[in-house]
């Protein structure tokens, strides 16, 4: 009698990719380390952030309470671990990782896997970008500090807090009794001031946009505020070589923080709300500026001495972004005028009881005109009765108001200035000597802030991640942003990993449009590894099939992402 063989075909598509850079990276082991392990549990801390991750990437977005079910026909052994089952990923397990996550630190299990993934990929520090943005949640989240009715803290497993009481978690490297942030409303970047918020800062290298650090942050945590303190956190964590410079944009120039920022060196934009850079904007005529090496660039460099500190400073003009700032010029006087026009005619109907009084009212709002000149301001005459309705013959006014009258015509000296100004930008660096960084570097290091810009559109793309996701507590909501950030170093390595192999063999692979290009996004790849599947026959590994295009990648993204699609 034919006995019919078992067959079972589970899917890889492109997570064996992710599960090879998270493998070369050590992640699952560095984690296990820090959070340590129990020989009673089914799947280890490391395994179920990998398996995060997997479902970060997954392009699927799924609540953490259907966790178990994104893993359902997937083949969880061969990506994950041997054992790990689709049930033992489950919300509870997930929420119990987050909290010892967040009990140990959440910057320093995040340095500790990004100085691994440095080390191992060979990504430069020398130079770090830092930004922030805000992330909104949905749901009814309370304050963190605030008491449950029953009088015990939201944190619903406070022996994570400390393992010993009395004594310092020796595994930690920060406090044993981390604050929580607090999720409330703040400034929204993404305008959406309906929803509650934390904010979340990064640093990022300028080889490969691959983050660095990271900070979890309150809703209403501003820029200003917090840069100084996670550049100076970061300086103590990182124990590789010192970047050469820290690069941000205007939200780190103040007095207050280039002032604890004496040793550090940095670059930033200067904000143009101080007078003198308006006014320095404004007063440089084009003669004075210089090519620079950068495509549609010039500039000019001025010393300067800020917050009681030399700097340099670089007056750049971009004729891309002054095309832009000229219109934007051009719409913002149609408008004024508008207003003006429609502000002029009410003055014009006010009566005044003199002379003196209307011609004082003309010359206040003439302060207020910002691209104007009132012109030809006169006073007239008017006749008031006493009866209403039209006088009759030989009526005599009872008393005269007076009324403004002038003519509204452009401020050309004041648009002269403002079209100097259109498309300049100050940078500002504590690097005085120009031989160790140039002008045009300090302008391509600030070109490459993009970096952090890129990861934050990562991090919010829906396609890689659920924002409406609910956890139980801010503690939770932390950790899982941290965890976002574990996905964004995942993404960058492999596409960095990725450009490098093609270029250091002169190769390249088709993009979306079906052209050769040796510098493909990486999430262009993963979409190439849909519908791969791992067949079993009689519970062995048996074959897993794929195309041409398919090996011809795999050949570029290094032996850690092969093994999960070659079987010998």
């Amino acid at each position: 009698m034919n006995q019919t063989a078992e067959i079972d075909v589970q899917d890889i598509d492109h997570l064996g990719i992710i599960a090879g850079i998270v493998d070369e990276i050590g992640m699952v082991e560095i984690i296990n380390d820090l959070l340590g392990t129990h020989p009673q549990e089914q799947v280890s801390a490391g395994h179920v952030v990998k398996a995060l991750i997997l479902n970060c990437l997954g392009f699927l977005s799924a609540p953490l309470y259907l966790f178990h079910q994104f893993f359902e026909g997937k083949a969880t052994e061969h990506l994950i671990g041997p054992g790990v089952k689709p049930e033992h990923i489950n919300d509870s397990r997930i929420g119990r990782v987050l909290d010892k996550l967040w009990c140990y630190g959440l910057t320093s299990v995040f340095v500790t896997i990004a100085l691994a993934a440095v080390k191992r990929f060979g990504v430069s520090s020398q130079s770090v970008h830092l930004d922030g943005s805000s992330f909104g949640v949905h749901g009814k989240y309370l304050d963190s500090l605030q008491k449950t009715p029953a009088g015990e803290s939201l944190n619903t497993e406070p022996s994570l807090r400390q393992e010993n009481p009395g004594q310092d978690n020796p595994k930690s490297k920060e406090s044993s009794s981390p604050v929580p942030i607090e999720i409330t409303y703040g400034y929204s970047r993404d305008h959406r001031p309906d929803l509650k918020q934390y904010t979340l800062t990064l640093l990022t290298s300028g080889d490969g946009d691959v983050p660095l650090s990271l900070r979890v942050g309150n809703g209403n945590d501003s820029d200003q505020a917090v840069f100084t303190e996670v550049i100076e956190q970061f300086k103590q964590q990182w124990i590789a070589a010192e970047p050469k410079v820290f690069v941000a944009d205007a939200a780190l120039y103040s007095e207050e923080n280039l002032k604890r920022l004496e040793d550090t060196p940095w670059i930033s934009r200067v904000p143009g709300t101080i007078t003198e850079v308006q006014q320095l904007m404004q007063a440089l005529p084009a003669q004075m500026f210089t090519p620079s090496t950068c495509s549609g660039y010039i500039m000019y460099e001025v010393c300067s001495i800020y917050a009681g500190m030399p700097q340099r400073w670089l007056v750049v003009e971009s004729q891309s972004r002054q095309q832009a700032d000229l219109k934007q010029l051009d719409e913002r006087v149609a408008q004024q005028q508008t207003k003006s026009l429609k502000a002029l005619a009410q003055l014009e109907a006010h009566p005044f009881a003199c002379s003196a009084d209307a011609l004082a009212a003309a010359q206040g709002f003439a302060k207020k005109l910002k691209y104007h000149l009132l012109v030809d301001i006169k006073t007239k005459t008017k006749p008031r009765y006493a009866q209403r309705g039209r006088p009759r013959k030989g009526d005599s006014p009872s008393h005269y108001t007076y009324h403004v009258q002038g003519t509204l015509v452009l401020n050309e000296q004041v648009l002269a200035a403002h079209r100097r100004q259109a498309g300049r930008f100050i940078l500002a660096t504590n690097l005085l000597d120009d031989q160790k960084l140039s002008n045009d570097a300090i302008l391509q290091e600030y070109k490459n802030q993009q970096s952090c810009e890129r990861g934050f559109r990562f991090l919010k793309d829906p396609l890689f991640f659920a924002s409406r996701v609910f956890v139980k507590s801010p503690q939770r909501v932390a950790a899982l942003a941290m965890i976002m950030g574990l996905c964004l170093l995942v993404y960058s390595l492999g596409q960095r990993q990725l450009r490098q192999a093609l270029a250091d063999a002169h190769a390249t692979i088709p993009n979306q449009l079906g052209k050769e290009t040796a510098k493909p996004t990486l999430r262009w790849v993963l979409q190439c590894f849909q519908s791969v599947h791992l067949v079993w026959l009689e519970g062995l590994k048996w074959t897993i099939k794929l195309t041409d295009q398919q090996r011809h990648i795999l050949r570029f993204l290094g032996s850690a992402c092969e093994k999960y699609y070659f079987l010998c």
